[in-house]
This record gives structure tokens, sequence and C-alpha cells, in this order.
């Protein structure tokens, strides 16, 4: 699927047109409002897993702030009348260079969570990373979206099983690469979540890919060292809602098989693997077909050596500013990264992304195309599913208007001399 010649202007006609008639945008167009207008209806809770970042948020900041090291030079006179933002990636064609970065436990913000992103990104043809921690299995979101592409973005947990489980289901489900999140070996110090002292996997929340999986399931029979907890009302209602969130029916029935709680002292004990090397990515190898993505990558040397490993493209990605408060932005890690890579495989941008003029430099410093996180989560609180499709289209029409009053028809325009 191929972007039309005019969906920007159609978008923006749309809108205009709908304002006519009193029908103000459903999400608002600014990406600051949209934020500050989903934030307001977020609980507390919820703001602060998706919207915070490590430390005292530095990292959150600069990935921002780096984009404006670098202007737009528009060219004049270049007949821009047709343009196509469709972008060549593993081997697929797709209507335009985004996707949609994965993020968990989007029930926080919507009952649908990730089924509700998952039908938004299908009817625009976008690609949607499935996120390890999602609301939802992943069997349930490839339903939600047909044929439309998706990749798997995997946690390497401590049981080698569960890891080959889970790409083997994504390869079933029909994603069509997996990307393996490097940065997050241990959680990163969130204040905003520490000072709530909340996480929401404690309430049985974002675990769906694990309490859906055979081999989890099997791993939950295995002892957990017990904990001595305090028990008060506050853990009782804790302890109400992780019942609520395991699946079946039957309250009663899943509180007595004890089941709720192995799950979630299973997850945390073995959720992330610190003790991970570059050699362990040829269990991956060994037990996958599709693409490997290596997401997380900052230093020109380790792109080096996904290349070395074999592996099929790289994510310039600091998790959203969420691990490491101080961080390099990815924007100014994107450079070194692409001149290491030299073309040899993809580069793919996340973090900070906000805008069509961000999408547009990510492209000129050398990324195949850009993730799109927190912008959607945004949508998708403020109005669900349709949220989410307004939200990309606004991006989508953005960047393809950005692309054409800067001179270029199509993506192999845009260059560093675009920028100053």
């Amino acid at each position: 699927m191929i972007a039309t010649s005019t969906s920007g202007l159609n978008r923006q006609k749309e809108i205009y047109t709908n304002g006519f008639a009193g029908i103000p945008p459903l999400v608002p167009v600014d990406p600051n409002v949209l934020e500050e207008k989903a934030a307001a209806k977020m609980s507390a809770r919820a703001r602060g897993y998706i919207i915070g970042g490590a430390g005292v948020e530095s990292t959150l900041r600069s990935n921002r702030s780096a984009f404006d090291q670098y202007k737009i030079i528009p060219r004049m006179l270049r007949n821009v009348s047709e343009r196509d933002t469709s972008v060549e990636l593993l081997g697929q064609k797709y209507a335009s260079p985004f996707l949609l970065a994965p993020i968990g436990v989007l029930e926080l913000v919507h009952p649908l969570a990730d089924v509700a992103v998952a039908k938004a990104a299908a009817s625009l043809g976008i690609p949607y990373i499935f996120s390890s921690q999602a609301s939802k299995p992943m069997e349930e979101m490839a339903r939600a979206m047909g044929n439309s592409p998706r990749w798997f973005q995997l946690y390497w947990s401590k049981s080698r099983d569960l890891v080959a489980s889970f790409v083997q289901r994504a390869e079933k489900c029909g994603c069509q690469a997996i990307a393996v999140t490097l940065d997050t070996t241990m959680l990163g110090w969130r204040t905003r979540d520490l000072d709530m002292a909340y996480l929401p996997f404690m309430e049985g929340r974002g675990i769906a890919q694990y309490t859906s999986d055979p081999v989890f399931q099997k791993l939950m029979d295995e002892p957990v060292p017990a904990e001595k907890r305090n028990v008060t009302a506050h853990s009782l209602s804790g302890l109400i809602t992780l019942v609520n969130n395991y699946p079946g029916s039957g309250f009663f029935s899943k509180l007595k098989s004890g089941r709720p709680i192995k799950a979630v002292q299973k997850f945390v004990s073995i959720y992330s693997n610190p003790a991970l090397t570059w050699d362990d990515l040829k269990f991956l190898r060994e037990h996958t077909k599709l693409p490997v993505l290596l997401k997380g990558v900052l230093h020109p040397d380790d792109a080096r050596k996904a290349i070395d490993y074999g592996m099929n493209g790289i994510i310039v990605s600091n998790h959203g500013g969420r691990q490491v408060d101080g961080s390099i932005s990815t924007f100014d890690a994107l450079p070194g990264i692409t001149a290491a890579v030299n073309k040899q495989i993809p580069v793919l941008l996340d973090s900070g992304v906000r805008g069509g003029a961000d999408v547009f430099k990510a492209l000129a410093l050398g990324a195949n195309a850009v993730c799109i996180g927190r912008p959607y989560v945004y949508g998708l609180a403020l109005a669900g599913e349709e949220g989410v499709r307004q939200v990309l289209r606004n991006l989508m029409a953005d960047f393809e208007l950005t692309m054409g009053l800067a001179g270029c028809k199509n993506i192999s325009e845009i260059s560093k001399d675009s920028l100053a």
C-alpha cells in the first residue's frame, strides 16, 4: 500500500471542513496538547508509567531537544505535486516510514489496549511491533490485524524455553520480524513509579503474553522463594485486581487455584536477564527463521557487532528515556550508527519522535524508518482505536507535507543535504 499524493492535503481539508461544521478534531493535533489532554485523562499511576522517564528525566528531554540541532533547508521549484512516502524494509514495502513501537501495559489507559492499537495500525498499513509486556495475547492482536504487517518485540527472560516459545508463537501469528530489546535487562530507576511505589506487573497487568504461553504455565509449577508481605486493605485490593486480570472465569476458582499469584511471582523472578551476552544471539538464530533486529543500540561498536553476529537490523533506542538517565539521545546517536552500518542493514530510530519534521530529519541522517511510541498511546487514552488512528493520520500527513514543502518527492530524495 502506497500513500496517495494528496493524503496530507486531504487530511488538512478534512479537519478544516469538519471545523466549519463545528466538529473539532477528535484528538489534539499539537503533540504537546495531545500529551497534556491524555495525561489529564489518565490515572496518576498510568501517567507515571506511560509518561515518566528514568532519574531526573534528562534523557526524556534530550530525546526531544536533540532534533533542534539540525534545521531543514527547503528547496524550491521541484515539482512535488506527486509525493510518495513508501519505503522498503526487510523485503517488504510499506506506505510510510512509520512503525508502532512496542509499549506495554496499555490496559492502564484503555480496556481494549493492544487490540485497539492493532486495528488502527492495520487500517493504515502501519506495522505494529507487539510488546512482550502486552495486555492482550499476541494471537488476539494478530486476529485483529488480518494480513496487515506486524513484528514481535522480545524481552529475553531467564528461561530459554520461554524465549523459544515466544518467537515460535510470533512466527505462527504472522509476525515478519523479531525485535530484541537489549536495554532492559534490569528496570531503570523510574522515579515517578517509585514515588507511587507502583509496578503494574504486581497486579498481573501487562503479562498476557506470559499467562497465555504453555511454557510459562509449566514454569509456574516450579517453586518460587516465598516473600513476606504485609497484609493491608491496599494489598487485598491489589490481590483482587491480580485475580481479575488472570485469564479465565470464576474469581473464587481462580483465587483457590493460586495460579494468578504464581503467575506474578514467576514473572517477576524470570522476566529480565542481566546475564545476556552477544553469544546468546546464536540461540535465537537457531529458533527462528524471521529477521532479527536489535533494539536499544546506541554505540557504533555495538552496531558493527550486530552485523558481525548476523543481525538483520538495528533500532536506535534508549527506551524512551525510561532506562538510563543522562543517556545519549537517540537522534544524537543516529549519525554514528548509520555511518558504522553503512547501509548494510536497516536502521530505525525510536524515542522522541513527535512530528513530521522529526521524521524527515531522522531519514535525512540515514534512518530507514522511525518508531512512534507515546503519541499513539495518548490517542488510545483519549479515544480508543479511533484516537490511535487519528494520531497516526496526523503524523503521516505532517510528514508528507513536510517532505513536499522541503522539495522532496519521495524518501530517496531526503538526504543530509536537506539539513543544516
